[in-house]
């Protein structure tokens, strides 16, 4: 697919970070786009921000609130959107909605464990089920999975637990690369990639907790708090003498470090992918980072958990090391 004029394309988690930078790209290469999210504010800014480059006569841009876990709210997104583009197909499925958290299977309840995996892995898995028709019906048509380098290597530190999150992006990588064979057998006019970002500049830090503990509030909860010392307590940080205010200090600036401090922003990471979408690339690594660490877990895979093989590629490419 080299051209997005007069396409249709869905992305999940379209109101922030990644998905909102790939809906400003492809409405003004003039492609129509739909969009979920969990949060009609921050879908209606990314709307805002599409429309405010003129957009050809006719384009459309469509918000859906839906939670992409639940599979009823991904089919009545695909009903909304067949009715408000007046259409019974989609040239393009970018499945990029994620939250992290539930890292431990000890000290992470269940409850936010599932949470994460179901929308990471089930997100996705539930997304394709869903509109494969619509796709199947277009002349040409494209999925794209956002994975991880967390789909190769399960980990972002010696010092922190990362499962769930690790768990869903392998499962999303495995699964693309295994509907490769399948779309060539029974849809070949339709196309998968897995895009495997590094550190991308987005809200993923404090949007996941919001989502984890269902508020709005920017501020940690007490029982998160509790947590927060007890993670920062297990990295070697004397907590003791520390009040709440400086706990919810360096939560806040964790997650601004995240966003701002980041080596690729969420502009450049989407127009890498839709390049490799262009280019026909079923594995779309993005960041300076992540190729670097692809080699590096390729080379010596039997270390790469070993706390020397983290704090070596942390320092060369200027990853924090808690």
């Amino acid at each position: 697919m080299k051209d997005f004029a007069g396409k249709i394309a869905v992305i999940t988690g379209g109101g922030t970070g990644m998905g909102r930078e790939l809906a400003r790209q492809l409405t003004a290469e003039g492609c129509n786009v739909a969009m979920c999210d969990v949060s009609e504010a921050a879908m209606a800014e990314t709307k805002k921000l599409c429309e405010a480059t003129r957009l050809p006569q006719g384009l459309r841009v469509t918000t859906h609130l839906a939670d992409v876990s639940i599979e009823d709210h991904l089919k009545r997104f695909r009903d909304e959107l067949a009715e408000q583009q007046s259409t019974d197909r989609i040239h393009l499925l970018f499945n990029n909605a994620g939250i992290g958290g539930g890292g431990s299977l000890f000290t992470t309840t269940r409850e936010q464990w599932e949470r994460t995996f179901n929308i990471c892995w089930g997100g996705v898995y539930l997304s394709v089920r869903t509109f494969l028709p619509m796709l199947v019906a277009a002349d040409e048509a494209h999925i794209v999975n956002t994975s991880s380098v967390n789909g190769f290597w399960a980990t972002i530190g010696p010092s922190v637990s990362h499962t769930a999150y690790s768990a869903a992006k392998f499962a999303v990588k495995g699964f693309t690369e295994a509907l490769i064979n399948d779309l060539r057998l029974n849809a070949p006019h339709v196309q998968c990639s897995v895009v495997m970002p590094g550190h991308i500049g987005t809200s993923i830090v404090s949007n996941s907790r919001k989502v984890q503990s269902g508020t709005e509030s920017d501020r940690l909860s007490a029982d998160e708090l509790v947590l927060s010392r007890q993670r920062l307590s297990a990295t070697g940080v004397d907590t003791a003498a520390m009040s709440d205010e400086d706990i919810q200090a360096l939560a806040a600036e964790r997650a601004r470090k995240f966003l701002e401090e980041a080596p690729t922003t969420a502009a450049q990471a989407a127009k890498v992918i839709l390049d490799g979408v262009k280019a026909e690339h079923w594995r779309i690594l993005v960041g300076d980072d992540a190729k670097l660490l692809d080699t590096r877990v390729r080379q010596d895979p039997e270390h790469a958990y070993d706390a020397e093989f983290f704090e070596s590629f942390a320092k060369e490419v200027g990853w924090r090391l808690n």
